[in-house]
């Protein structure tokens, strides 16, 4: 393992799987503590609501398990965490601060382009969250085919030129996530948010929220305490927990 990598914090390698986070599940039960997972090869990866991850051999599919400490409300902002620590990866590995930002509430943008998504599945009972994984995939090598209506995928070989291995890559990502993780057990979620925010695509300007029941339009604000997205509105500023997000 790299010099940097956490104390404390494991590490598995597998060839292929059919998911980290699947993997993560099965594992839950016989493991001493936190660890991150990572496969070369997903066959069943998945995004948000569902949706089929593309997962070509080169590209980082990863999932970090923990018992977290908490409710379950404060356990989800470790989304915002693991932005935070993505992005600080991809900036250490290129030298390009500017050239990403974070889109709410889960991916890293890269010349405006999706890079990395970020799925957080739980397991808890009586208002506890037992178990914790956070799934990260990011496009090292290559792009998948655009979806209609989504932001074109982008690699960061083709945008960057810079050439990473998976395990190289969590190597850096591990450290840097660990560091967040600790600022938002030793500060709470106040240094995390005005972080995040400055990373933040598309503050002060107009976006499009579209929950499962309606769609919001307005201008994105900022992020309340509880991760929310602000969306200011004619009437009023309105307080979004869970939406896909569009650009105008």
């Amino acid at each position: 393992m790299s010099s940097n990598w956490p104390e404390g914090v494991g590490r598995i390698i597998l060839p292929e799987i059919d998911s980290t986070n699947a993997e993560a599940a099965r594992r839950v039960g016989s493991l001493a503590g936190p660890v991150w997972i990572l496969a070369h090869r997903q066959t069943k990866g998945r995004g948000r609501r569902g949706r089929a991850w593309s997962d070509p051999v080169g590209n980082f599919s990863a999932t970090y398990v923990a018992r977290p400490d908490g409710p379950p409300d404060q356990v989800a902002l470790r989304s915002f965490v693991a932005a935070l620590a993505l992005d600080e990866a991809l900036v250490a590995v290129t030298g390009r601060p500017d050239s990403f930002a974070i889109k709410w509430p889960n991916d890293v943008l890269l010349h405006g382009g999706k890079l990395a998504g970020i799925l957080l599945e739980s397991v808890g009972e009586n208002a506890r969250v037992n178990h914790l994984a956070i799934g990260i995939g990011v496009n090292l090598r290559h792009a998948p085919e655009p979806e209609e209506g989504a932001l074109t995928p982008v690699s960061l070989l083709a945008e960057t030129g810079v050439q990473i291995t998976p395990e190289e890559f969590l190597g850096i990502l591990a450290p840097a996530y660990a560091r967040w993780d600790a600022q938002l057990s030793t500060f709470g979620f106040g240094p995390v948010r005005q972080a995040w925010l400055a990373r933040a695509a598309r503050l002060g300007q107009p976006i499009v929220a579209r929950t499962v029941a309606q769609s919001f339009e307005g201008t994105f604000v900022g992020i309340d305490s509880s991760g929310a997205l602000l969306l200011q509105m004619p009437q009023e500023t309105r307080a979004i927990p869970a939406a896909e997000v569009f650009f105008s």
